[in-house]
């Protein structure tokens, strides 16, 4: 799983899945709601028009056991469905424009990198908003609008691909409205965690991003098989578009029918403004591209690789149909994410974290080295050993905040309570898990500008290996050097 967890109940930001399973991060969220089991009675659940639900409390016991589990579950399962679709709306230009040659446009390379960039930076920029959406509008109420929004995405594209005389600004313009698939993320995540209660909350969360994530390795495997099925030797490219209009229409059909809204989700807007005043969130936020921004900016480009270091091997033909392995990539970084999270538990986070910017470097320069060989199966491999390390990087990065915020923020050191160190902890992983989402803007367009100067994509390769550098430096040097100095322990 990638990156983005969620959030604490009761604040509706955005916070990671191990940091939801920290020890450190539940001990503050049992400060912040005594008796997390409470079994005293509490007011009956109220069903109210519009299906809102009134007195949800999910740390009392009597009434988890009795509706509150089998409620949450619905909801988490629908959102689940929703989340998906975000993904994979989000990364269907990253295999749309391999195909765009063959159906008769004829875009410059440069132009390519803009139409895979273009909505990881739309979608980054909405995620910090539409953490907010859910409690201004209800759970429920939200996702019927934010999965209609994927409509105008996957029809927009089906449109413009259907005539290769389609102006590239138009282009531009359907592939920046592919965002809203992007910031899906963050309101289902700050959703859900109004559901569950904490000791079952990193579980939800965990299922929620899983779900959501496989959504671009899916999209990356579904849509050659789609686009080439009944083709008769050509590509019928609309059908990207066309094919999930059925799905996003259940998922919002099944969110008007089935999923609730609830009057005590409450948002934090206080507690992100002062997140965004600690040092240790712009520190971490620059970590957290080099692991997210990684996963998801190479997930994009993958495919743009493949087929320009390898184009026999962009589309491997399975009897009537086309296959990418490009969607490896993202569902062994997807995969790799909770190991990660729960390998920093034992060794800490700050050293996962270093370990895995050097395997990232490491690996970068052998791809580099290894070109002139033209070995297709060795630079897949590579680049899957590649994703697996950012997933493993993901998970370490996350788990560091809330122990950094309790620790070591400004705020603990002035002798704030841990329940507002958990604030601003949780505030944090909301905004830090937007500024990550650039990365997905950031690398391919370092490699389009790398192309465009040299015609080549090695200069950017090693400007990635610095970048990894740099952040290892920089994490060793801000929680290991300085822990190990200072007798705080590892982070």
């Amino acid at each position: 799983m990638t990156v983005d967890r969620t959030a604490d109940a009761g604040t509706g930001n955005s916070l990671d899945l191990d940091d939801a399973k920290d020890p450190a991060a539940l001990a503050a969220s049992a400060s912040a709601q005594p008796g997390s089991t409470r079994t005293t009675d509490a007011p009956a659940l109220e069903f109210r028009p519009g299906r809102w639900i009134a007195n949800w409390d999910a740390e009392n016991k009597e009434q988890w056991d009795s509706a509150g589990r089998s409620i949450a579950r619905r909801n988490l399962n629908w959102s689940i469905f929703a989340e998906f679709l975000g993904f994979v709306v989000w990364q269907l230009w990253s295999i749309v424009v391999v195909q765009l040659p063959a159906a008769g446009f004829t875009f410059s390379t440069s132009e390519i990198f803009w139409l895979i960039s273009m909505p990881s930076l739309v979608g980054a920029t909405l995620r910090i908003p539409y953490t907010f959406m859910v409690p201004r509008f209800g759970g429920r109420n939200w996702t019927i609008v934010s999965a209609l929004l994927l409509l105008i995405p996957s029809i927009g594209l089906a449109l413009c691909v259907s005539n290769p005389e389609t102006p590239f600004a138009v282009m531009l313009l359907v592939a920046a409205l592919a965002g809203f698939g992007g910031g899906n993320f963050a309101s289902s995540m700050a959703n859900i965690t109004f559901f569950y209660p904490a000791r079952e909350k990193g579980w939800a969360l965990g299922l929620n991003a899983a779900g959501g994530n496989l959504g671009a390795a899916v999209a990356q495997l579904a849509v050659p098989i789609a686009i080439t099925l009944l083709a008769a030797g050509t590509v019928n490219l609309p059908m990207a578009g066309w094919m999930w209009v059925p799905f996003i229409l259940l998922a919002a059909f099944g969110a008007w029918k089935y999923m609730n809204n609830l009057t005590s989700a409450k948002g934090d807007v206080a507690g992100s403004v002062a997140a965004l005043k600690e040092p240790h969130l712009w520190i971490m936020a620059l970590l957290y591209i080099g692991t997210f921004g990684s996963f998801i900016g190479f997930a994009g480009v993958f495919p743009k690789l493949i087929k320009d270091y390898f184009p026999e091997f962009s589309s491997i033909a399975v009897g009537t149909v086309a296959l990418s392995l490009a969607f490896l990539g993202p569902l062994v970084g997807s995969l790799a994410r909770p190991y990660g999270g729960r390998m920093a538990d034992r060794m800490g986070g700050a050293r996962m974290t270093v370990a895995a910017f050097a395997i990232m470097a490491a690996i970068t320069l052998t791809m580099i080295w290894t070109l002139p060989l033209k070995n297709f199966w060795l630079f897949l491999v590579l680049f899957l050993m590649l994703f697996t390390a950012s997933g493993f990087g993901n998970g370490a990065t996350y788990r560091m905040i809330p122990v950094i915020f309790a620790t070591s923020s400004r705020a603990a050191k002035n002798g704030a309570s841990s329940v507002a160190t958990q604030r601003l902890a949780s505030s944090a992983l909301g905004l830090i898990s937007a500024i990550g989402a650039y990365g997905g803007f950031v690398i391919p367009q370092v490699l389009n500008a790398s192309n465009t100067a040299s015609g080549s994509y090695t200069p950017a390769f090693y400007g990635f290996v610095a970048a990894y550098g740099l952040m290892l430096a920089v994490c060793w040097f801000c929680y290991i050097r300085n822990a190990n100095r200072n007798a705080m322990g590892h982070v």
